[in-house]
């Protein structure tokens, strides 16, 4: 292990079919921009990414 260090690393989760809700009150605690990181490409067969674009699009 190189030097000191200090990592924290707190996780929010919703879980629940209205859990994207909760996205525009999260959303503004974080800044202008968002790293959105996937699988293998499930949660664009669902809708879910698409749902998700369009939501931080509106957020602008």
């Amino acid at each position: 292990m190189l030097g000191n260090f200090s990592y924290k690393n707190a996780t929010k989760l919703y879980f629940g079919e209205e859990s994207l809700k909760f996205l525009n009150e999260e959303l503004p605690k974080y800044g202008k921009n968002v790293q959105l990181i996937y699988g293998g490409g499930s949660v664009k067969k669902n809708g879910i990414y698409d749902e998700v674009v369009r939501i931080l699009k509106e957020s602008l």
